[in-house]
C-alpha cells in the first residue's frame, strides 16, 4: 500500500500493466543515461532506451527490464508506457538465449543492420545482467 511519502511506479506494455508499485526511489534508463527520480522531483517527460528501470523500498531494490518507450513523472508518481517490461525475477535463461540468437540475425553493415545488431546487443546485455540479479 502506498503512503503520502512514496513515489508510485507504473510500468505498462501494450498488452498489460506489467507494474503497480511503491517506491522510496525509482532510477529510469532515459535514451541517453539514466535518470534517479526521487519524491517531489519536478515534472519529467522523456524518451527511454533499454535498460532496466530500478527501484527501492525499505531498502530492497527491485529491478524491471524496459525495452524504450517513454517515461512521465508527475505528482510523485512515475508511469512507463514500454513495448516490453520484464520483472527481473520473470527473466528465464530462454529469454537470455533467445535475445543472444537475435543478435546474428542482423549482419547487414548498412547503417539500419548496425543499429539493429547494436539494440540486439544491449536487449541481450541487460537481460542477461538481471537474470543474475534475482
Amino acid at each position: 500500500m502506498a503512503t503520502t511519502e512514496d513515489i508510485a511506479v507504473v510500468v505498462i506494455t501494450p498488452e498489460r500493466q506489467v507494474l503497480e508499485d511503491a517506491a522510496d526511489g525509482v532510477v529510469i534508463p532515459a535514451h541517453d543515461g539514466e535518470v534517479g527520480i526521487l519524491r517531489d522531483r519536478a515534472a519529467l517527460l522523456c524518451e527511454l532506451g533499454i535498460g532496466q528501470l530500478r527501484y527501492s523500498r525499505g531498502g530492497r531494490t527491485r529491478r524491471v527490464f524496459i525495452d524504450g518507450g517513454f517515461a512521465q513523472v508527475l505528482e510523485n508518481r512515475v508511469t512507463v508506457l514500454t513495448a516490453q517490461a520484464v520483472p527481473a525475477e520473470d527473466v528465464s535463461a530462454d529469454a537470455v538465449n533467445a535475445a543472444e540468437s537475435d543478435i546474428d540475425r542482423h549482419r547487414g553493415r548498412d547503417e539500419e543492420s548496425c543499429l539493429a545488431r547494436e539494440r540486439a546487443q544491449r536487449r541481450w546485455r541487460v537481460l542477461r545482467n538481471l537474470s543474475t540479479h534475482r
